[in-house]
């Protein structure tokens, strides 16, 4: 049997191995190639390894990898894919780990490979005959695109621990609550023509106009209605990211079509806000005579709110010596707090560094994370 290799070594081959998710099918890529790495690790490791491949996406899939018997163990979750990247914007190739100065960088350091070598190497060591409480590791599909990966052990899976550690990039403090997210394109069709006649057509870029600023007025009743000061930016958010309509100066726009996200405070219901958003707008688009159809650009992710009370939200505090905290970004935890369990997210490196070229982990962090994880399994699987 193989034995784990160096964290160092995990990390480059994790590095090395491609694994893009994104909804453009031209960028995107399998994650078997992690999977594979990350399941001759563990099962190295004495760990029970299960490959979920996702049902309509073959290549792609989940990990579960089990160690110990019991209940209400701890999972250590996070996920293999990263975003797309312009190899051009990168100093150096982003699939190759280089060092400069203090700093390891390649795509996928911060976001989020690196926590995966990290755990994997606090379970070496454990002495796995002191487990009194199963240990499980489990790593996601397309968490970057779709959510797929989660949504799918949610439909396949009643449980796998008491609780659950996000390993996304937090630079070692412990995170109990995160924002939701959803993203969507609407699209409103009219009748183009000849522009020295307006009557000769309907303008779908003027009634697009008339959108965003329901759409601005909507973010606004959002933000005075729901405040919560725990999170740097204590309100929703609702960002116009995209807009194109018509083809020409002279011609009526007849077609034009507008991408935006909406995050989402934790006590906000997701689909009561993404309907009553489509009904202002369907409003609109009725009473200038126009089609309006929504495309989902992404279908959402529930926000994550675990109560500072929370038992792992406290063993979090104490071994990091660091209060909980609220932060903007989304991540899988809530599909996990779905499945009943006490879910926080607590990881190496930087969420600043993330999807940008040149990502990067600190080294000093390498040491400290083995050493957290090796604390929380401790405390959570042996005590």
């Amino acid at each position: 049997m193989a034995s784990i290799p160096t964290t160092r070594k995990m990390l480059e081959e994790l590095i090395s191995s491609p694994s893009i998710s994104s909804t453009h099918q031209y960028l995107d890529s399998s994650n078997i190639e992690v999977i594979n790495l990350l399941a001759e690790w563990l099962e190295s490791a004495g760990f029970t390894i299960e490959i979920d491949t996702i049902s309509d996406q073959p290549k792609k899939a989940n990990l579960i990898a089990r160690i110990g018997d019991g209940i209400d163990g701890l999972v250590l979750s996070g996920h293999t894919d990263t975003v797309p990247c312009d190899v051009n914007l990168w100093e150096h190739d982003p699939f190759e780990l280089k060092q400069i100065g203090n700093q390891l960088l390649g795509l996928g350091t911060a976001d989020m490979k690196s926590f995966f070598a990290m755990a994997i190497s606090a379970t070496k060591i454990i002495n796995p005959k002191k487990l009194t409480r199963p240990l499980t590791i489990v790593a996601t599909a397309d968490e970057e695109s779709t959510m797929a990966g989660a949504k799918h052990l949610m439909e396949q899976y009643s449980s796998f621990g008491k609780y659950c550690v996000i390993g996304e990039p937090t630079d070692l403090q412990p995170v109990h609550q995160h924002k939701g997210i959803f993203m969507e394109c609407v699209t409103l069709n009219g009748q183009s023509g000849h522009s020295s006649d307006p009557t000769l057509g309907n303008n779908a870029l003027e009634g697009m106009h008339e959108v965003i600023n329901v759409i601005l007025k909507y973010r606004d009743s959002l933000s005075s209605k729901f405040i919560d000061h725990d999170f740097a930016v204590p309100v929703p958010t609702l960002n116009l990211g995209h807009i194109h309509g018509g083809d020409n100066a002279n011609r009526i726009c007849g077609r034009c079509e507008l991408h935006y996200d909406l995050r989402l405070l934790p006590d906000m219901e997701l689909e009561s806000v993404r309907n009553n958003l489509r009904n202002m707008i369907y409003e609109v688009a009725a009473k200038r005579n126009l089609h309006c159809t929504f495309t989902s650009l992404f279908d959402g992710s529930p926000a994550l709110s675990t109560s500072t009370t929370s038992e792992i939200v406290k063993f979090a505090e104490e071994i990091t010596n660091a209060p909980s905290k609220s932060v903007v970004f989304a991540t899988e935890g809530a599909y996990f707090t779905q499945m009943g369990m006490e879910t926080i997210v607590l990881g190496p490196g930087s969420i600043d560094v993330a999807h940008q070229p040149n990502e990067y982990i600190d080294l000093t962090q390498i040491d400290k994370s083995i050493s957290l994880y090796k604390k929380l399994i401790e405390k959570v699987c042996i005590n």
